[in-house]
């Protein structure tokens, strides 16, 4: 007959598991957190208050007779667009996408090796990573109409200025987002192929690239679609694009054009989200 089975030392004569170091919640402990919370809200609502004052915030002029007539007037003109102007605003528009995918793509591939040098786990050496970081933030602290305006005044008036600002901020963002993606990967695979004598560029091509791709094209996605509004804004500063046309017309007060100009980009813009929306889906 087949004995019975000892039972685990698990199981019998087993220590006790040891109790957990975090403390149960107390009446006074639970009374701290609700302080804390209120204090937190009361402060968040003190520098909204403060900030509001600054700007000399006067929320009573919305609902002014002057705003209401004013309001009525623009949005009754652009209630009407003037279809005979979409004809004149196709090229321009068009240029407008060619702008962001230019700007694009340009950035985004400068951006790989700056986001490689700023990943710390690919780039430990603090005498790399730091300046990089730092080149990088102060990059990214230049809005883009900015941008537009500096490449104006050196190359003039033109759609290759818009460009460049656009270049400038899609390194910015991309790079950014990359090697935040970089430092997030699951480091087994680098830490095996160190173990068997990889190289940095083994390491870059076999370890990295396979797991931040999908991010990096999610990202240049995304800035796409970012880039395509501001390219739309860039005009304003003579940048090229659909945007100088829409200055024109606000200036001219010709509201019913403008009106065909917002609208035709807005159904640009959507188609474009729409396909990027569903691209970045299948990335990921």
């Amino acid at each position: 007959m087949t004995p019975a089975p000892k039972p685990e030392a698990a199981e019998v004569g087993a220590p006790p598991p040891p109790p957990s170091k975090k403390p149960a919640p107390t009446i006074e402990s639970k009374g701290l957190q609700r302080y804390k919370m209120l204090g937190t809200w009361l402060l968040f609502i003190a520098v909204l208050i403060v900030c509001l004052v600054s700007v000399d915030a006067d929320f009573t002029a919305l609902f002014s007779q002057n705003a209401r007539d004013n309001m009525g007037r623009i949005l009754g003109e652009m209630a009407r667009p003037d279809w005979s102007y979409a004809e004149d605003i196709w090229e321009p528009m068009l240029e407008t996408v060619q702008i962001a995918i230019a700007g694009t793509m340009i950035g985004s591939v400068l951006a790989v090796p700056v986001a490689l040098l700023c990943a710390v786990n690919i780039m430990p050496q603090k005498i790399v990573s730091i300046p990089a970081r730092m080149v990088l933030n102060l990059v990214r602290t230049i809005p883009d109409l900015l941008f537009a305006a500096i490449f104006v005044a050196v190359f003039g008036i033109g759609a290759f200025a818009g460009m460049l600002a656009l270049v400038f901020f899609s390194f910015g963002l991309v790079a950014k987002l990359t090697y935040e993606a970089i430092e997030a990967i699951d480091p087994g695979p680098l830490e095996a192929m160190t173990a068997s004598g990889a190289n940095k560029i083994q390491l870059i091509v076999f370890g990295v690239v396979p797991q931040a791709l999908p991010y990096f094209f999610s990202y240049v996605l995304y800035t796409f679609e970012v880039n395509v509004r501001a390219a739309a804004v860039l005009g304003f500063v003579g940048a090229g694009g659909i945007g100088l046309h829409l200055d024109q017309q606000l200036n001219s007060l010709r509201y019913d054009r403008a009106s065909t100009i917002i609208l035709l980009t807005l159904v640009i813009v959507l188609i474009i989200d729409y396909a990027s929306t569903y691209l970045r889906r299948k990335l990921l």
